[in-house]
């Protein structure tokens, strides 16, 4: 029986090795289509890993910075309605971006993409929500380079039209036309510059203001913002809505970026702002520093250094005493500046949102404080001169005031303004200064996020607590009386209190007929001698106003709610309980 079995006990170690290489082929078969399955993948996507590797490197020959700002004429969703979740999706090469959804048509939305000399094709694409509705196509090769440019792009596929602002800056390559080391400049092309702006040619093109040329030769320093205690600096300049940067410098704390600028100049009050940012290898940016310049305050052609500032332009930005060399030159039109300045102010488009703060707050407060007591101040001091505090200042007073209002005309307000202009002037002339209290703010509270956060750490929450509560009892106060004294002057003529509007009517019937009958320089006399001369007729008179005085009379709506009676019947149960559905029942 053993001998029986032998020859099946030798056929079952071949078996289970030809099972094993059965095995093992299969499992060689499938190594062998997943390494095909891979290869066939990179030989797809070679563009997107050689894309990629080359954005690790950060090696590409401009950036393109666009300001998406709104669309027009959009089509209809399916059902009829406007879209209410449009979003554009940008391409450039491998990068892409997707805007915020907006139902408004307008986005304000900056970005940068960065652009190789490969791809040259800007593709974006509207859509609502996870529908395709429209796509264009922009060829960057046809702008210019170092120019804000403002285009109006139509929609394929659909009607409608976006418009954009696209720059492309910050060139690597050298010899272009903003780099400083190839330029050269050239008399000629000066001279025609300044006879476009000159007195003759001062009524053509008012839109066309000036010109400013800015150097950027370099930085020192700045602040280091990577852990080998270097940075990667690159610098932005604005003026208006154009927006032109340099290249990056990577692992330096002093930049030579050597490079030029030219702006056109559309309002002479215009600031040139100057940031300096330092670039991370996933393209975000940090703060080091920050300059801004009004362009009246340009010295041309003056290379000097300029300091940094921080984010708030209060004090110095961080690092070994940062600055940053420029040589600015405008050339402007005077006549074209002055009808400019007439015109409506040029609206930024990007600008960033204020965030709550309650240095922020307290600031604002105590600005607007201090306006407030400089109006209180000036009427106490003219309130002064009729209470005869000073002889001799209300003598002048008063002898002022009989003259002007006997010669006295409509020139003469425009003549009153102009000489406290001519009085600044004066003091300006004489001291070398201006008025020592414009301009000049308690920037306490202005220090960088993380010193805010570690001084409202080391106060307790009492304090805190307290000067909040302090500012927001005047805020409280001051809306309560304003909006007490406007509520008071509408009930006037809507028969809050019916003998005090009828009161109203006869005051106005009788200030119609005096104003008709009398001039007016004899009622300003007539009132300026009844104020002059109650504190001597009467030393024990209060002084008012009449028309504060009148309106104090007419409630406000508040005050009409608390006189307003109840019924005598008692509420219900249920709606003393819940005294809300009462208000929206009635």
């Amino acid at each position: 029986m053993l001998g029986s079995n032998w020859p099946g006990c030798k056929r079952a170690p071949r078996m289970l090795l030809k099972h094993v290489r059965r095995q093992h082929e299969e499992l060689c078969e499938q190594l062998e289509q997943g390494c095909d399955d891979l290869m066939e993948h990179f030989q797809r996507n070679s563009k997107l890993a050689e894309s990629s590797k080359r954005l690790k490197s950060q090696i590409w020959s401009s950036v393109v910075t666009i300001l998406l700002v709104k669309a027009k004429d959009l089509p209809l969703a399916e059902d009829g309605s406007k879209l209410i979740e449009s979003h554009f999706r940008f391409r450039l090469g491998n990068e892409k971006y997707k805007s915020k959804s907006s139902w408004t048509e307008r986005w304000l939305e900056q970005f940068d993409l960065h652009l190789f000399d490969e791809d040259q094709n800007l593709e974006l694409a509207l859509w609502n929500r996870n529908t395709l509705y429209g796509k264009a196509v922009i060829d960057l090769s046809v702008f210019q380079r170092e120019t804000t440019h403002g285009i109006w792009k139509p929609l394929e596929d659909c009607p409608g039209e976006v418009h954009l602002m696209l720059t492309i800056s910050g060139t690597t390559a050298l010899e272009t036309i903003s780099d400083l080391k190839a330029f050269k400049e050239d008399p000629r092309e000066s001279q025609l510059l300044k006879d476009r702006y000159r007195f003759l040619r001062c009524l053509q093109n008012l839109r066309d203001v000036g010109h400013l040329t800015v150097k950027v030769f370099g930085a020192t320093g700045l602040a280091a913002a990577d852990i080998g205690g270097k940075s990667d600096p690159f610098c932005v300049l604005e003026l208006g809505n154009a927006r032109l940067q340099t290249q990056t410098e990577y692992k330096t704390l002093t930049p030579n970026w050597n490079k030029i600028f030219t702006f056109n100049v559309k309002d002479i009050t215009q600031v040139l702002e100057i940031t300096v940012f330092d670039e991370d290898r996933d393209h975000r940016v940090e703060f080091l520093g920050k300059l801004v310049i009004p362009l009246l305050r340009i010295k041309s052609g003056v290379k000097r250094w300029y300091t940094l500032k921080d984010k708030n332009l209060c004090v110095r930005a961080k690092g070994n005493s940062p600055q940053i060399q420029l040589e600015l030159t405008v050339v402007w039109s005077e006549i074209r500046a002055v009808c400019r300045a007439l015109q409506p102010k040029e609206e930024k488009l990007i600008q960033q949102e204020a965030k709550f703060k309650r240095q922020l707050f307290l600031r604002n407060v105590n600005r607007l404080k201090e306006i407030i007591m400089d109006i209180l101040d000036a009427a106490r001091y003219v309130q002064s001169c009729f209470e005869w505090e000073s002889p001799v200042r209300s003598s002048i007073a008063f002898v002022f005031w009989i003259v002007g209002c006997v010669y006295g005309d409509l020139e003469t307000v425009p003549l009153v303004l102009l000489l406290i202009i001519l009085k600044k002037w004066l003091i300006r002339m004489i001291t070398g200064t201006t008025d020592p209290s414009a301009g000049h703010y308690d920037y306490e509270y202005d220090e960088d996020d993380e010193d805010d956060k570690e001084k409202e750490e080391k106060k307790s929450i009492k304090e805190r607590l307290q000067a909040i509560q302090e500012v927001s009892q005047t805020v409280q106060n001051t809306i309560g009386y304003l909006a007490s004294l406007a509520e008071s002057t509408i009930n006037t003529f809507n028969f809050s209190v019916p003998e005090l509007t009828w009161l109203a009517v006869v005051l106005l019937l009788g200030a119609i007929l005096v104003l008709h009958f009398v001039p007016l320089r004899w009622l300003l006399l007539f009132w300026g001698l009844m104020k002059f001369s109650r504190r001597l007729l009467r030393p024990n008179t209060i002084p008012n106003n009449e028309l504060l005085d009148f309106l104090s009379r007419v409630p406000d709506n508040e005050e009409i709610n608390q006189y307003r009676e109840l019924p005598p019947s008692a509420p219900t149960d249920q709606t003393r309980s819940n005294p809300k559905k009462k208000l929206k029942g009635s």
